[in-house]
């Protein structure tokens, strides 16, 4: 059996959308919210077996990529975040770039030599780069303002405390777009999809405009939003919008949550670095550097966390 493991945000996704239009193959797929990241854990290839991986850290997989390398599987591995040391192996076929400006819906589109970039401008938009969106549409007869709106929604599904928050399954959502050639053919074929979760966004993100703001300065702001499904939901995407806004500010973004709070980290778009440094300080901190986060930060960490915040940034 092979296996398609990928990242439940838009990068994850639309990575995977773009690999099977070129290479269709029948696979399990494994994936779950955005910050469920730990996937290969859930991976039990037999020797021969082909495993694509997407968006997700090296780092944090280290030791079940090592298992599976070692059981004789070969592994496609496309990503952006943090690598930590890595791993050589004859069976492991790695494409990491961890710049600042890269997602892996883009390492995937260079991969594939632009087979399908309509479907790499959508990721891009929604994964938070739109000037880079926007240089890879260069030239093509492409509906960005759709293709943002899509890339955005398709990453605001990926986010929650537990799948139970999420409009729809990663791995369902993935089934709903894979097959079509372009984004606008699923558009066009799936309005529904669109609607549901657009409705749901507005709704989420009326709730994240009334939030509380922690830390407000020149160089950053960190907002506290309450505990709610809604909350969970929008995290990421109000971080993104509010980065989008202020390029010059660093952003972090608290949930409420028991015993404590889940946190989105923005750095500032104008440099793009630091977000992955700040959350590693942290025990289940993670991502890359210009977006990172920490899937608990306990309630007596606030202040360190603060502390840390105003230092990075």
């Amino acid at each position: 059996m092979d296996y398609d493991v990928f990242n439940g945000d838009a990068d994850g996704i639309i990575s995977l959308v773009q690999l099977r239009l070129s290479d269709p193959r029948e696979a399990e797929l494994v994936t779950g919210r955005k910050r469920d990241i730990n996937l290969l854990r859930r991976v039990d290839a037999a020797a021969g077996a082909r495993v694509t991986v997407l968006d997700i850290s090296m780092r944090s997989n280290l030791a079940d990529l090592k298992r599976i390398l070692d059981g004789a599987a070969s592994v496609l591995y496309f990503d952006h975040h943090n690598a930590g040391e890595g791993v050589e192996h004859p069976n492991l076929e790695a494409h990491i770039n961890t710049a600042g400006e890269i997602c892996t819906a883009v390492l995937v589109d260079q991969y594939l030599q632009g087979a399908h970039r309509a479907w790499a401008v959508a990721a891009s938009y929604g994964d938070n780069f739109p000037a880079m969106a926007e240089r890879l549409a260069n030239g093509l007869d492409l509906p960005l303002s759709d293709l943002k709106t899509l890339g955005e929604m398709v990453n605001y599904n990926g986010y929650g405390g537990s799948e139970a928050d999420l409009h729809f399954h990663p791995a369902d959502l993935y089934r709903e777009m894979a097959g079509f050639a372009t984004p606008m053919d699923f558009l066009a074929e799936k309005p529904d999809v669109m609607g549901k979760l657009k409705q749901g966004y507005e709704d989420d993100f009326h709730l994240a405009n009334g939030s509380e703001t922690l830390v407000s300065n020149d160089t950053g702001e960190i907002r506290l939003l309450p505990d709610a499904a809604g909350s969970r939901r929008i995290s990421g995407m109000f971080g993104n919008k509010l980065a989008q806004e202020n390029p010059d500010r660093a952003h972090g973004i608290l949930t409420r949550q028991e015993g404590g709070y889940l946190v989105s980290i923005r750095a500032p778009i104008s440099r793009r670095e630091g977000a992955d440094s700040l959350a590693l300080q942290f025990d289940t901190g993670g991502g890359r550097a210009a977006a990172a986060g920490v899937n608990h930060l306990p309630d007596d960490e606030l202040d360190r966390f603060v502390d840390a915040f105003k230092n990075a940034f």
